[in-house]
């Protein structure tokens, strides 16, 4: 190598890395791309919610006194907020755990990448899987259940702020609860228990004024409960607010909720999240 080439080699300015922003992208279409490649997950993902909906739809369809809807129709909001902690918080909580036990989290860690860009991948993919299991409850609740869409652009508005403040905190909340189980194989079990009890005690499989008051009281203080409202204030009348423990949609105070629920939930992603097992050190 000649001394000219030496000195232009030396010269030259060096490569600037992708910003954390850029790389996130990246790594969000990694995601996404891996997610459809495991295709019994993306049809049991998708397929869930929608399954449910049928099952309790046609056990469950006979008219709610007073409300003005069916209790068919009170599934739909429901599962949609079934949905949307399902691809955030469960799908979170149980991948994340697996990489970690796979070592993966530990190879990424050695990597130049970003600790952000990592993050930013995973909330590319469950707002892309959120987005889409919402648009298939949509289509499903106004073609067999007689669900209106909102006619005005509040409600609309409504809904964008429920779902974005819901997936954050419910996305936090699987980031954070990733790093309890001890293994891969434990996952599933540590995550989708607590999802489940979430359910029954938030108005997803059991119509909210049917729940005793405790219960409803234990389920207000997590996100779920809250989300589920939220979008029945969105999407039914307000004849059925009457069903509400508050005899009222509270949209500020579910505000409020998913709110603090998106703080609180970064703060114990902070405090909890580990690149290594336990196992590791």
């Amino acid at each position: 190598m000649t001394t000219t080439a030496v000195r232009t080699r030396a010269e030259a300015p060096a490569q600037r890395l992708p910003g954390a922003w850029r790389l996130g992208l990246r790594r969000g279409a990694l995601e996404i791309k891996q997610f459809f490649r495991q295709r019994d997950q993306v049809v049991f993902t998708f397929a869930f919610p929608v399954v449910f909906l049928f099952l309790f739809a046609s056990i469950f369809h006979d008219d709610v006194h007073g409300s003005g809807v069916t209790a068919s129709q009170l599934y739909v909001p429901a599962m949609m907020a079934s949905g949307i902690m399902s691809t955030s918080f469960q799908s979170l909580g149980i991948s994340i755990a697996v990489e970690r036990d796979e070592k993966v989290l530990r190879r990424l860690r050695g990597t130049p990448m970003p600790p952000s860009a990592y993050f930013l991948g995973k909330i590319w993919l469950v707002l892309f899987t959120g987005v889409v299991e919402t648009a298939i409850l949509l289509l499903v609740g106004t073609t067999l259940y007689g669900v209106d869409l909102p006619s005005d652009a509040s409600r609309w508005f409504d809904f964008a702020w429920i779902f974005v403040l819901g997936l954050t905190g419910c996305a936090l909340l699987g980031i954070a609860i990733s790093s309890v189980p001890k293994s891969a194989k434990s996952a599933s079990s540590v995550v989708v228990l607590p999802f489940l009890v979430l359910q029954f005690i938030s108005g997803v499989y059991i119509s909210i004024d049917t729940i005793p008051d405790w219960m409803l009281n234990v389920g207000a203080l997590f996100p779920l409960k809250w989300l589920c409202q939220g979008l029945r204030g969105v999407f039914l009348p307000d004849s059925a607010r009457v069903l509400e423990q508050a005899g009222s949609w509270e949209f500020g105070k579910v505000a409020l909720v998913l709110a603090a629920w998106c703080v609180g939930g970064l703060v114990l992603c902070l405090l909890t999240f580990r690149w290594k097992t336990r196992r590791d050190g």
